[in-house]
C-alpha cells in the first residue's frame, strides 16, 4: 500500500493518491480525515468542470461517504446509492481516479457500474428503489445465513418523497432482525428544494430542539404504520399542511417501528461515523438522519438558488459559468410556449416531478405558481393527479423526462386513457440523451405509448414545430395526448409542406413512382433527409415525410405507401413496437402489401457516450440509413 500522506521534500503527497480501496481509507488516521474531504473537493471542482457532470451532490456527500467507508466493508457489505448521481466519492475511495473521460465513450459512468467495480450494486438511476434493493439484498443474506454482512441504502430527501420508498419503509419496519442501515442524506433538495409534507416533517426535525439530544443516538419503539401503497403516499406527501398535522414531528419513522438515529451533522465525519457505528452493532432495520450541505466547498454552486450545480456541463471552474454556450434548447422552446398558452388559457395548468428548472416549468411557475404543482418525485400521483385536474375542468400539463414515463404507466394507462382525461404530457430527453446512459436513455417511451388506446403522440422534428405541437396538443380534451423532443440544441427548421391529413412532406421525387417513402420520425426527420438526398443522388426517387403526429398512424402515410414501392421509418425509439411497428400494423390493417423497414435504436441497453457516437453504433446516421435503404433497392 502506498503510504498515503507521508511527507517529502515538496511537502505532502496528496492523500487520495494513496486511497486504493476501502482498506487504504481505514488505514488513514482520523486526524487526516478533513485534509482527504477537502482534497476530494477540489479534485471533483477541477474534474467535473472538464466533463460535465453531477457537481453539487457529490461535493455534498463527501464526508458521508468517508464515514461509510470506514464502519462498512464494502463490498462485503452492500452499499446502494438511491439515484446513484452522488457516486463520484464513492468511486475515488474504492480506487477509480481517472475522470478524465467521466461519461463519455469508454470512460467511467456517471452512476454506479457493475461493470466498473464490485463495489457498485445499482446501476439503475432512477430515484426511490434503494430502499426495495436493500431490503432484497438483506432479506436475501438472512435467508442464505449470512447474518454477519450488513446492507446499507443511501437514500436523498428528494428521493424519499416517492411513494416506493413508502412501500419499502413499511415493510422493512415488519422486520426485526434484519442487519439493514437507511441513511437519509438530507439536504432539502432533489434538483431543487425538497417540497411537500415529508419536507416540512424534516424541517422540523432539524430545528426541533428536542431532537438535538438525538445527535447520533436514538431510541427504538414497537409502534407500526399504516400500509401505504406507493400513489397513495404520494398523494399523502402532496397534501402538505395534513400530514404534518397527522404526524408528531418526533414519531413518524418511530412510529413505523424503525429506530432512528439523529439528525447527525453530515460534515462532521466523527460524528457521522459514529451515527453509523451505533446504527451497525443494532442489528435490527434502523434509520440514519444526516444533515449535509448540496455543493458544499464550491460557493458557486452554494450561492445557486436554483439547482446548485446539480448537473453541469463543461465550466470554468473559477467563476462556475459555462465555457460555451450551447444555443436554444428544444426545452427552451417549450418553456416560452408554455408561458404564452398560460396568458391565453386560464385553465392549462402544469405539474413537474422535482423537476421544474430541468423540464422548462420554471418560466411557467414564476408567472403562473397559483397554477404549478412540484409534487416531488412522485411520478405516479402527478399522473392520476393530472386525471383530477381534467376531471375539475382544467388542462394540466405534466413534463418530465422521457426515461420516468416508464413509471407512470399503469396512472396513464388506467387513470387518463381510461376515463377519456384531456392531459398533455411532454417528454423531454426523449430518444438518445448520451452521457447519462442505459437509464435515462428516453428510448421506449413511443413503445409505451402505442398501445395505449385513443392517446396522441406528436414527435416535433425542430424548435418551431416544438410550439406548434404543443399548442395542438393542449387543444385534445378527450384523450391524453404526448409531445416528445430530445436533449440539446434545438435542429434547424426544415421546410415542408403540410398536405391533407396533417402530414408534412419534406422532399418530393421530381417525377415517376416513388421507390421509398421514408417516413423520419421527430429528431431523426433531419437524418431521413439527408439520407434520402444521398440517395436522389443515385437515381431513386424517394419522398420523404414527417407524420407530425405520429400516433395514431395517420390515414395520409397509408395512402402515401400505397403509391411506394417501399416504406421505411426511422426514429430514436426502441423498434421493438416502436412507430415503425405501428405503421406497419396499420399498413397490414388496410391491406396495403409494401414492404416495411423499420430503422431504430435495438432492445438492448446502450451505453454512455455522446449522443452521435450512440446513433452512429446503432446505425441511425444518414450514411447507414442510405446505405440499408440503397442494398433493398438493388
Amino acid at each position: 500500500m502506498h503510504a498515503a500522506g507521508d511527507d517529502d521534500e515538496e511537502g505532502r503527497v496528496g492523500l487520495l493518491h494513496g486511497i486504493g480501496g476501502p482498506a487504504d481509507l481505514k488505514a488513514l488516521p482520523a486526524a487526516r480525515l478533513p485534509e482527504l474531504a477537502e482534497e476530494i473537493r477540489g479534485f471533483l471542482v477541477d474534474e467535473v468542470s472538464r466533463t460535465g457532470g453531477h457537481l453539487g451532490p457529490n461535493l455534498g456527500v463527501v464526508e458521508l461517504t468517508i464515514a461509510l467507508h470506514r464502519v462498512f466493508d464494502s463490498p462485503r457489505d452492500a452499499i446502494v446509492f438511491d439515484t446513484g448521481h452522488q457516486s463520484y466519492v464513492h468511486k475515488l475511495l474504492t480506487g477509480r481516479h481517472d475522470f478524465s473521460a467521466l461519461r463519455k465513450e469508454g470512460g467511467l459512468s456517471g452512476y454506479p457500474s457493475r461493470a466498473e467495480s464490485v463495489h457498485d450494486v445499482v446501476e439503475n438511476s432512477h430515484a426511490s428503489t434503494s430502499l426495495s434493493w436493500a431490503h432484497g439484498i438483506a432479506a436475501g443474506r438472512v435467508v442464505r445465513g449470512e447474518r454477519d454482512r450488513h446492507t446499507v441504502a443511501v437514500i436523498g430527501d428528494g428521493a424519499l418523497t416517492g411513494g416506493m420508498a413508502w412501500e419499502a419503509l413499511n415493510n422493512i419496519a415488519a422486520e426485526d432482525d434484519l442487519p439493514l442501515v437507511l441513511v437519509v442524506n438530507d439536504n432539502e433538495r432533489s434538483y431543487a428544494p425538497t417540497r411537500g409534507g415529508l419536507a416540512d416533517h424534516l424541517t422540523t426535525l432539524r430545528t426541533t430542539r428536542g431532537y438535538e439530544r438525538f445527535l447520533g443516538w436514538g431510541k427504538s419503539t414497537v409502534s407500526r404504520a399504516p400500509v401505504f401503497g406507493g400513489a397513495m403516499y404520494e398523494t399523502l406527501h402532496g397534501m402538505k399542511k395534513g400530514l404534518k398535522d397527522i404526524v408528531a414531528p418526533q414519531g413518524m419513522f418511530e412510529d413505523l417501528g424503525l429506530k432512528y438515529v439523529g439528525p447527525v451533522d453530515g460534515h462532521d465525519e466523527q460524528a457521522v461515523e459514529v451515527a453509523l457505528r451505533r446504527a451497525r452493532s443494532y442489528g435490527g432495520p434502523v434509520l440514519v438522519h444526516v444533515l449535509t450541505q448540496k455543493g458544499r466547498g464550491y460557493e458557486h454552486a452554494v450561492n445557486d438558488e436554483g439547482d446548485q450545480f446539480h448537473a453541469v456541463g463543461v465550466i470554468n471552474p473559477e467563476t462556475g459559468l459555462p465555457l460555451e454556450i450551447a444555443g436554444r434548447s428544444w426545452t427552451d422552446e417549450f418553456a416560452d410556449t408554455m408561458v404564452d398558452i398560460g396568458r391565453e388559457r386560464e385553465d392549462v395548468v402544469a405539474i413537474t416531478a422535482a423537476m421544474m428548472i430541468p423540464v422548462g416549468l420554471q418560466p411557467f411557475c414564476t408567472n403562473y405558481p397559483e397554477r404549478t404543482f412540484d409534487v416531488g418525485i412522485a411520478e405516479q400521483h402527478a399522473m392520476t393527479m393530472a386525471a383530477g385536474l381534467a376531471f375539475s375542468g382544467l388542462h394540466p400539463v405534466v413534463a418530465v423526462y422521457a426515461t420516468f414515463l416508464n413509471r407512470a404507466f399503469d396512472q396513464l394507462l388506467m387513470d387518463c386513457a381510461l376515463h377519456g382525461a384531456g392531459v398533455t404530457i411532454v417528454l423531454d430527453r426523449s430518444g438518445v440523451t448520451g452521457p447519462d446512459g442505459a437509464s435515462h436513455h428516453g428510448m421506449w417511451d413511443m413503445t409505451i405509448t402505442g398501445v395505449v388506446p385513443g392517446l396522441h403522440l406528436a414527435a416535433p422534428r425542430d424548435g418551431q414545430q416544438v410550439s406548434r405541437a404543443v399548442r395542438e396538443a393542449v387543444a385534445i380534451d378527450d384523450a391524453p395526448s404526448v409531445v416528445r423532443f430530445p436533449k440539446g440544441s434545438v435542429a434547424e427548421p426544415i421546410e415542408a409542406v403540410r398536405v391533407e391529413g396533417g402530414v408534412d412532406v419534406l422532399a418530393e421525387p421530381d417525377e415517376g413512382d416513388v421507390d421509398v417513402l421514408l417516413v423520419g420520425v421527430g429528431s431523426m426527420a433531419a437524418t431521413a433527409l439527408t439520407a434520402a438526398e444521398k440517395l436522389a443522388a443515385e437515381g431513386h426517387r424517394v419522398r420523404v415525410v414527417d407524420p407530425v403526429w405520429a400516433l395514431p398512424v395517420p390515414d395520409a402515410v397509408v395512402t402515401m405507401a400505397r403509391a411506394a414501392s417501399r416504406v421505411a421509418v426511422v426514429e430514436d425509439n426502441v423498434v421493438a413496437g416502436g412507430i415503425g411497428s405501428q405503421v406497419t400494423a396499420a399498413l397490414r390493417e388496410a391491406d396495403v402489401e409494401v414492404p416495411v423497414d423499420t430503422m431504430g435504436l435495438p432492445k438492448r441497453f446502450l451505453d454512455h457516450a455522446s449522443r452521435g457516437q450512440v446513433l452512429d453504433a446503432v446505425g441511425l446516421t444518414p450514411d447507414a440509413v442510405a446505405d440499408r435503404l440503397r442494398a433493398r433497392l438493388a
